[in-house]
C-alpha cells in the first residue's frame, strides 16, 4: 500500500503538470475560438484581434510582438489574412506557428463563389487586398472541418502528451460542425432561389455564397478597406431596387454608414447585424453561436 504522504504529492504533480496550460497566440478571434474548443483547460488563448475588431484594419504593436515571443504555439488563418507585418513578427519570433487553412482549396478573391457583382469592379484603393486568395474559410462550416483538425493537429505537436486528449475535443467538435452545415442548408433550402440575395458590407462571405447557393453583393472587396467608387455605389442601389433585395445587413466590424446610406436610398430597413471576420457579444461569443446567428438572422430577412 502506497504511503499517503507519497499519494499526496504525486496528486500535487499531476495537478502542477495539467495547471499551467499551453501559452497559444491566435490571429484572431474566430480561430482563437476553434483552438479554444480543441485545446480545452490544456491551452491558455490570446487573440491578436479579439473580439468585434477589423483583421483587415489590425496594425502590430511592441505589446503583440512580446505576446507572440512568450507563446508555445502561433496560430495563423493564412491566405493572406494577416498582414505582413504579422506574418513578418511571427517568422522572427522562431516560435512554432501553423496555418489553419493548409490544404484547403481556396477561392479566389475575385472568384464568383455563389455571388456576382453587376457592377464594376474598380480596384482604387485595393492596397490591403489579400492578393490571390480569399482569405474568409470560416464562412463555410465543411471547410472548417479540415481547418478544425488543422488546429488539432498543430496543438498535438506542441503538446503531445495531450494528443488523445484534443483528438477526443476535435472529434465532438467535427460533429458540431457538421450539425452546423445541415442547419444551414435546411434553413437556406427553405428559401426560394431567387430570394437567397444578401447586401453586406465587405466581401466576406463568398464561401457561405458556394455552399449554400446565396448571392452576395458587397460595396467592398474582399478587404474591408478598400474604398468603393460612386459608380460602383450607384450600380448596388440600381440593382437593389431592380431585384427586390430585402436582406441588408451591417457587420458588427465595420462603420455602418455606407450599408445604411445604400439602405436609405433604396428604401430597404436595414435587417440586422452580421458577425463576419469576428466574434461578438453572447451567442456570437463562439464561431458555432456567431454562425447560428448568421444563418437565422440571413434566412429569416430573404424570406420578407
Amino acid at each position: 500500500m502506497k504511503h499517503p504522504k507519497l499519494t499526496l504529492i504525486a496528486a500535487l504533480l499531476t495537478t502542477a503538470a495539467t495547471a499551467a496550460p499551453l501559452p497559444v497566440v491566435t490571429s484572431f478571434s474566430i480561430l482563437g475560438d476553434v483552438a479554444k474548443q480543441i485545446g480545452g483547460e490544456r491551452v491558455s488563448i490570446q487573440n491578436l484581434v479579439g473580439a468585434n475588431q477589423d483583421t483587415h484594419a489590425y496594425h502590430m504593436t511592441s505589446g503583440d510582438i512580446k505576446k507572440i515571443r512568450s507563446a508555445k504555439l502561433v496560430l495563423i488563418n493564412g491566405l493572406g489574412l494577416e498582414a505582413a507585418d504579422v506574418q513578418r513578427a511571427v517568422k522572427q519570433s522562431k516560435v512554432s506557428y501553423a496555418e489553419a487553412t493548409k490544404g484547403i482549396q481556396p477561392l479566389k478573391a475575385e472568384e464568383e463563389g455563389g455571388h456576382h457583382h453587376d457592377h464594376d469592379h474598380d480596384h482604387e484603393g485595393h492596397h490591403h487586398d489579400h492578393g490571390e486568395y480569399d482569405p474568409h474559410v470560416w464562412n463555410d462550416p465543411v471547410l472548417m472541418s479540415a481547418y478544425a483538425q488543422n488546429v488539432a493537429e498543430a496543438l498535438i505537436k506542441a503538446d503531445p502528451e495531450g494528443k488523445v486528449y484534443y483528438q477526443q475535443r476535435l472529434g465532438n467538435y467535427q460533429m458540431q460542425l457538421k450539425k452546423l452545415h445541415s442547419d444551414a442548408q435546411a434553413a437556406f433550402n427553405a428559401v426560394p432561389a431567387a430570394k437567397r440575395k444578401v447586401l453586406t458590407g465587405h466581401d466576406a462571405f463568398s464561401y457561405m455564397g458556394k455552399r449554400y447557393h446565396i448571392e452576395f453583393i458587397a460595396p467592398q472587396g474582399v478587404s474591408s478597406e478598400a474604398e468603393p467608387s460612386a459608380k460602383q455605389v450607384a450600380a448596388i442601389i440600381r440593382q437593389i431596387k431592380h431585384e427586390g433585395i430585402k436582406a441588408v445587413f451591417t457587420e458588427n466590424i465595420k462603420d455602418t454608414r455606407m450599408v445604411d446610406r445604400i439602405a436609405k436610398e433604396t428604401g430597404v430597413n436595414v435587417s440586422g447585424k452580421l458577425y463576419s471576420d469576428a466574434l461578438g457579444n453572447a451567442p456570437a461569443d463562439t464561431y458555432i453561436g456567431m454562425y447560428r446567428h448568421n444563418i437565422k438572422a440571413m434566412s429569416e430577412a430573404m424570406k420578407k
